[in-house]
């Protein structure tokens, strides 16, 4: 009888193989990770007492998305 494991780590430890789940624990760190993406502007709560304004607000929410890359621009 065999027993194939899901997580290992290759010969010389220069890679480690996740097959299954991998749980960071509450507390735990991953470091040394580039972010995968970078937050969108502020964008304060609506005050907005028309739909124009409310247009106006939302068009400018969408403008912050795009400009940090969490929205496609076409």
């Amino acid at each position: 009888m065999s027993y194939n494991t899901k997580n290992y780590t290759e010969q010389g430890g220069d890679k480690i193989v996740i097959g299954g789940t991998l749980e960071i624990a509450e507390g735990g760190q991953v470091i040394g990770l580039p972010s995968p993406f970078t937050p969108a502007a502020f964008q304060a709560d609506s005050v907005a007492t028309t739909i124009e304004g409310l247009v106006t607000e939302f068009n400018s929410l969408l403008a912050n998305l795009k400009s940090a890359g969490l929205m496609a621009s076409e």
